[in-house]
């Protein structure tokens, strides 16, 4: 079994990124996991190259800071390893125009930007290319990513079908446990970094005030009823999941000890600070020591790139390139 999976530096790591999927990254790394820092994908966005290096650099330090171990997985950055570009026109080349202005984020983010990059379109095939590379036997994908995942699934099956055997393809798993985390002041929504809502998103690097302010001020209701219902209750329900999601307790039972709202999000505000407290201070540490940072990073990236570099070399003589 070989994991992939990658989060895009474009911007700071919230609590949706964390309870929904770096959490589960820790639980599960192992020697065959691959985890990228995915910041070609980063270019489909308006964003200052000055702002892309720093979020980048933060964003390493993150997924360091809450538990991978460079020992274990392999942590690397996706610019850093070239055949991540080079297969990504291999399978560009065997796609078709009309898959892929059938994507539905595409079409949701074309429709907001108006005028869109190329890239923006053909994207999905350079996360094709991520999760083909390292012969990926599983992906972990929430509902928003199943369509990516299926467009890799089919360009891995046309592939192999006209050029001999030269893709796994990949299977997806969704994780069971802090999946969902929607927006504190919008609970009908996941808490995004795309649609960042200033009060209803909380970031992991968030000061104490910030964190207890946020949690606070968060959706609920009037009815005073503390119950575990997301049709009835969205925002209350939301606020148990995510305590629910750091205590290891179901959420009903959370409900259970509570009659008002006040103590609820007074205690999740305390328990959150704390969770948080040792993370932001592993990442303070290796963002004071830069040549550490670096050496970490190197790690994963010589891990990855012969794994990458044997799949293209075999997809590139497949198509008939000479080496």
């Amino acid at each position: 079994m070989r994991v992939l999976s990658g989060i895009q530096p474009s911007g700071a790591i919230h609590l949706g990124n964390y309870l929904g999927a770096l959490t589960n990254w820790v639980r599960n790394q192992s020697e065959s996991s691959f985890y990228a820092v995915v910041d070609l994908h980063s270019l489909t966005l308006d964003i200052d190259p000055e702002e892309l290096r720093k979020n980048t650099r933060e964003l390493v330090a993150t997924l360091f800071a809450v538990g991978l171990d460079p020992a274990v997985a392999t942590v690397f950055v996706q610019s850093h390893v070239a055949p991540h570009a080079q297969l990504s026109w291999l399978l560009e080349c065997t796609a078709s125009y009309g898959e892929l202005t059938r994507m539905t984020q595409f079409k949701e983010k074309a429709e907001r930007q108006g005028s869109y990059r190329v890239g923006l379109l053909t994207y999905p095939v350079l996360m094709a290319a991520d999760i083909l590379l390292y012969q990926t036997t599983h992906v972990p994908v929430g509902d928003d990513q199943r369509q990516h995942l299926e467009l890799a699934r089919n360009l891995a099956e046309r592939f192999n079908n006209r050029f001999g055997q030269t893709f796994t393809i990949p299977e997806g798993i969704v994780p069971a446990v802090g999946a969902r985390v929607m927006d504190l002041q919008d609970p009908t929504r996941k808490m995004s970094k795309s649609l960042h809502s200033p009060t209803g998103t909380l970031n992991i690097y968030d000061s104490p005030e910030d964190i207890e302010r946020k949690i606070k001020r968060a959706v609920t209701d009037n009815d005073g009823d503390v119950a575990f219902d997301w049709t009835r209750k969205p925002g209350l329900s939301n606020l148990l999941e995510i305590f629910s999601s750091i205590t290891d307790r179901e959420p009903a039972q959370i409900a259970a000890g509570y009659t008002r709202y006040g103590d609820l999000k007074s205690d999740l505000a305390t328990a959150l600070i704390e969770t948080l407290r040792p993370i932001r201070e592993r990442f303070e540490t290796l963002m004071a020591d830069q040549a550490e940072l670096d050496r970490l990073v190197s790690l994963g990236d010589n891990r990855a790139r012969p794994v990458a570099e044997a799949t293209y070399s075999l997809a590139a003589s497949r198509m008939g390139l000479v080496s």
